[in-house]
């Protein structure tokens, strides 16, 4: 008896072990019999918490499914704005079930590829709507929160909205934001034309305000020098008919002086050269200062 007692009791074990399958934390489990999902009374999809659970060996399956907070995170993509131009945009999508059923029947038996792929599909056509109403300015400066928050609405409540996917978007961020190469050069003859117009005007201004200022400078320099002649003029006649008066004044008090002095001037004037010469008589007035008193 204790011969086939030792099998039976192996066997017992493991189909209790197979009877049991551990839904870990952050985790959750959807039962398939037979490949077949099983539902609760109300035909919903049951869903198993994190535990301990019983299951029938052989026929029952257990398939877990993350329950965590997940990142999207793609290459990045073409855009159009509504200038018609185009923009590289780098974005990622943070997610994590919220109806573990309807994930898992519409992701194909809670496919994680499938679903990336179908949010990431959702999650652009927000994303082209959003920017295709937005000039390049306003996502790169503007209104690039608001874009991320219309986005993240959308995806969450709007026509676009995740929840027939079993998914819960958390949040959408724009991590960059490019421009192609042929728009980036476009765009830098734009802006270099716009600077070139904009240092041309800016020197044309400059030039006027110059020549009105030398023109003024050139008005008050002719100005000062007129004015600084014309004191001058007065000055130096003033100056002159002073001294006159006062030539006047003093020959008016030494007449003999005078006369003498003017004589001295005419001898030098006329014995400065070697061969000068005069004929005049002894007595005459030329000499007067020059015979004896």
């Amino acid at each position: 008896m204790r011969k086939y007692l030792t099998p039976i009791v192996i066997v017992l074990a493991l189909v209790v072990y197979s009877s049991l399958v551990v839904v870990h934390e952050g985790s959750r489990g959807i039962m398939l019999r037979f490949g077949k999902v099983q539902r609760d009374v109300d035909n919903k999809v049951k869903i198993y918490s994190p535990g301990l659970h019983f299951k029938l060996p052989i026929l029952d399956s257990m398939k877990l499914l993350d329950a965590r907070i997940k990142t999207l995170d793609g290459q990045a993509d073409r855009f159009v704005t509504v200038e018609k131009k185009d923009l590289l945009v780098d974005s990622y999508v943070k997610w994590r079930i919220s109806d573990f059923g309807r994930f898992y029947t519409s992701t194909g038996g809670g496919d994680y590829t499938q679903a990336s792929n179908l949010l990431r599909r959702k999650l652009n056509d927000r994303l082209r709507s959003e920017i295709g109403s937005r000039t390049i300015k306003d996502i790169v400066s503007g209104t690039r929160g608001e874009l991320m928050a219309d986005a993240k609405k959308s995806l969450s409540t709007g026509q676009d909205s995740t929840a027939e996917l079993g998914i819960e978007v958390i949040d959408v961020r724009v991590k960059q934001i490019n421009l192609p190469d042929e728009v980036s050069s476009s765009i830098y003859q734009r802006m270099r034309a716009e600077r070139d117009a904009v240092a041309r005007e800016h020197r044309s201004q400059g030039k006027e305000k110059a020549a009105f200022i030398q023109a003024d400078v050139d008005r008050k320099v002719t100005l000062i020098t007129a004015n600084a002649n014309k004191t001058a003029q007065e000055l130096r006649g003033e100056g002159d008919a002073n001294a006159a008066k006062l030539y006047s004044d003093a020959f008016a008090h030494e007449t003999e002086f005078y006369s003498f002095l003017r004589s001295l001037k005419a001898y030098e004037n006329s014995f400065s050269g070697a061969e000068n010469m005069m004929i005049l008589k002894p007595n005459s007035e030329f000499f007067r200062y020059m015979q004896a008193p």
